[in-house]
């Protein structure tokens, strides 16, 4: 069994480490330990818990900037930002009750450390592009500092950028700064009932791709939608019809003015409907967080990213991969979010050629597969992050010799041997 060990400051972080490297012990880093389910698991004498390093050290909500200690809870950041009507623009899920962890448990630093990203990503961009500056300890046991308060201060490598998916393989960060925006004004969503997988992403492609700056688009087949807390979701769910989402957000009018416009451009795609302020934010919590696979807790459950345009494609070659390996002949568990470019994906139970089937369903469209929940039995032998080629394996050897090369920090998380 490993034993714990509890820094308070970051210049104890970096003496942690560098005794570590001295006594070639591995570390486990951990945050909150909301998604130390989240990649491989990790062999490790130690565990660097990070949950003591709290508090928000800087907030110039004039300036959009925000810097905390990488333990501090991060609705703790939602809550202080909301009382400026300011928010994390990329939309941080909150994957602890999918992992069996509990809710509002996150951390700062463990949500940028895996680059997690909610249904606005496709408006605003991921984590890693509003990670602004990061203090952190190489597992050289060096501490460094990269990036600064705003864009124009990175200067030289861009350390955040790096270290944000890196999953504490290759430093242990302990101070972080970010950007943050102001709340919309007002949310909307139209829901469009009752389309197949080809036309819902029809429709999200043209929502997307017209003047009415919509910041989120899912679709929902009814299976699904019929779990949904929204009554019209789960309404139209339960009567056999999926859902395809579009979010509108912005000043009061604005939102009213392109809601209205939005649904007459809609109408040739049949029934539709309209979310208002609570129910249009519980809905969108619900696929950010992947609320529809609460209910299925024995799934192994997959994240996939792939151009939108290949989304019903892939599912149906998955579909077709695991025909029969699946008792009763079972159909996978999904949804789209992102305009289709991300697919939540659970199988209803565990196929031994489930992972085979997954990657060699994104190998024509060039996309990648992630396994985000599998039992405890069968995921240490599994490709958890998708497979690298060659000169990708090379560069990412490369890069963590240069950070640890003694391989001390969350070795094997990601990938073996590193």
């Amino acid at each position: 069994m490993s034993s714990v060990l509890r820094p308070e400051s970051a210049a104890q972080v970096a003496e942690l480490v560098a005794w570590a490297v001295a006594e070639q012990a591995p570390l486990e880093i951990v945050g909150r330990g909301s998604k130390r389910g989240l990649g491989r698991p990790v062999q490790a004498a130690h565990d660097l818990d990070l949950s003591a390093l709290t508090g928000i050290t800087l907030y110039e909500a004039e300036e959009l900037v925000l810097a905390a200690r990488v333990g501090t809870p991060l609705i703790e950041i939602e809550e202080t930002l909301a009382q400026h009507n300011q928010h994390l623009a990329f939309e941080p899920p909150d994957l602890g009750p999918l992992l069996g962890n509990e809710a509002d448990d996150a951390s700062i630093g463990g949500m940028l450390a895996c680059n997690l990203s909610g249904p606005r990503r496709l408006k605003s961009g991921a984590a890693r592009d509003h990670f602004l500056g990061v203090e952190a300890v190489s597992g050289r046991g060096e501490a460094f500092k990269s990036g600064g308060r705003v864009v124009k201060n990175v200067t030289g490598y861009d350390l955040c950028k790096l270290l944000a998916g890196s999953y504490g393989t290759l430093a242990v960060m302990t101070d972080v700064t970010v950007k943050v925006l102001p709340r919309p004004e007002k949310a909307r969503t139209v829901l469009i009932f009752g389309q197949d997988d080809s036309q819902a992403l029809t429709v999200m492609t043209q929502a997307l791709n017209s003047q009415h700056e919509v910041t989120g688009a899912a679709h929902l087949p009814a299976g699904l939608a019929a779990g949904s807390t929204v009554s019209y979701v789960a309404d139209a769910g339960a009567s056999g019809q999926s859902v395809t989402a579009l979010r509108l957000e912005g000043p009061g009018p604005s939102v009213t003015f392109r809601c209205d416009a939005l649904r007459r451009d809609m109408t040739a795609f049949g029934a539709h409907e309209e979310l208002h302020g609570r129910n249009s934010a519980l809905f969108w919590r619900e696929i950010r967080d992947v609320d529809p696979f609460l209910r299925h807790p024995d799934c192994p459950v997959w994240r996939l990213s792939v151009p939108p345009h290949s989304a019903p494609g892939v599912v149906a070659r998955i579909a077709a991969g695991i025909a029969g390996g699946i008792a009763g002949g079972q159909s996978p568990l999904y949804y789209f979010d992102w305009g289709g470019g991300l697919i939540w994906l659970a199988l209803p139970q565990w196929a031994e050629q489930a992972d085979v089937a997954l990657r060699s369903a994104l190998v024509d469209c060039g996309g990648h597969a992630t396994l985000v929940r599998a039992p405890d039995e069968v995921q240490p032998a599994l490709l958890v992050f998708q497979p690298l080629d060659p000169a990708k394996e090379a560069i990412t050897e490369r890069v963590k010799d240069s950070f640890d090369p003694q391989r001390i920090l969350n070795p094997g998380r990601m990938y073996a041997g590193l």
